[in-house]
């Protein structure tokens, strides 16, 4: 099993340096430490110290990469990336419609790479309460970044009361999607669920019974 990558990770004529790759490698390993040591032992029994010791750093490293645990799950290469993407999308293209591009590409492309690890991690969002809460603290800050690109794209003030609260209802769709598939995988595909979740935010609720 190994650490997320970045499936998104632009190539161009100016890749990371040496010093930048050294720090990514150093996040992959502590990663792939991490969800290895979680699958033989699960969350709760597994300690920064065993992971410093899996990944070959001293716990002190594993901290100035990640502050807590719980952020060796939640965290990867995907945001940056997955932004510049977004950004990248034509201008006249619908919203809803450049994130379900860059979403189900993303997710494509870790489900092909490593399925284990997208559908360990959200697992561990549904079953453990400390990544939960982690995720619903980091969530404001993947809300500003997201609200800065729907800024950009619209003209809106990024931290205008419309923004933030279309922003924050796209990534809480997009959670309880994560936890929904988590539940019913895999007779789920999570891919399809994105695109229900988009339809939920464009078109509102589906009919109800008569």
């Amino acid at each position: 099993m190994t650490a997320a990558r970045s499936p998104l990770t632009p190539t161009g004529p100016q890749p990371p340096g040496l010093r930048e790759r050294k720090k990514i490698r150093t996040r992959q390993a502590i990663r792939a430490a991490a969800y290895a040591l979680i699958e033989e032992q699960g969350y709760e029994a597994t300690t920064v110290e065993q992971i410093a010791a899996r990944a070959d750093v001293s716990p002190s490293t594993v901290f100035r990469y990640f502050p807590v645990k719980e952020d060796i799950v939640l965290t990867d290469e995907y945001d940056e990336p997955l932004l510049a993407e977004l950004t990248a999308r034509p201008a006249d293209e619908p919203w809803l419609e450049s994130v379900r591009y860059v979403v189900r590409r993303g997710i494509e492309v870790a489900m092909a790479e490593e399925p284990e690890v997208t559908q360990l991690r959200a697992r561990l969002m549904r079953e453990v309460p400390a990544v939960r809460s982690r995720l619903l603290e980091s969530m404001s800050a993947t809300g500003h970044l997201l609200g800065r690109a729907i800024a950009r794209r619209t003209g809106l003030d990024p931290d205008g009361l419309e923004v933030r609260v279309y922003t924050m209802a796209l990534l809480g769709g997009l959670l309880e999607a994560s936890k929904y598939w988590a539940e019913h995988a895999p007779r789920e595909d999570f891919g399809e669920l994105v695109d229900r979740t988009l339809d939920v935010l464009a078109r509102g609720l589906p009919a109800g019974k008569s």
